[in-house]
């Protein structure tokens, strides 16, 4: 993470070191993994390149799947049936231009 924002930086391990005040062999042990650093270093080395650390929910953490894997058991004309009338338009259009079921 620390590289890959260095790297975005455009700056060097040297340049990252002093714009945070951390010698650069404590930056290189960090970047390849040697030294895993505290939270208020990560984020002292990520200001340093100009951007931060953020926490952010896991994505698909507490979604409810029961809906989606009965949706993906339905056929595609019984999935476009039951969206309503956005699935009725969508029905129209693809016989329209000759791509429905009913051509």
């Amino acid at each position: 993470m620390v590289r890959y924002a260095r790297r975005r930086a455009g700056m060097t391990q040297r340049d990252l070191a002093r714009a945070t005040g951390m010698p650069q062999p404590a930056v290189a042990r960090i970047e390849r993994g040697v030294v895993s650093p505290s939270i208020a270093t990560l984020d002292r080395l990520l200001a340093g390149t100009g951007t931060m650390l953020e926490a952010s929910p896991a994505l698909g953490i507490g979604v409810d799947r029961t809906l989606i894997r009965a949706s993906l058991r339905s056929t595609p004309e019984e999935r476009v049936s039951s969206a309503g009338a956005a699935g009725r338009n969508l029905a129209e259009f693809l016989r329209a231009v000759g791509r429905g079921s009913d051509s």
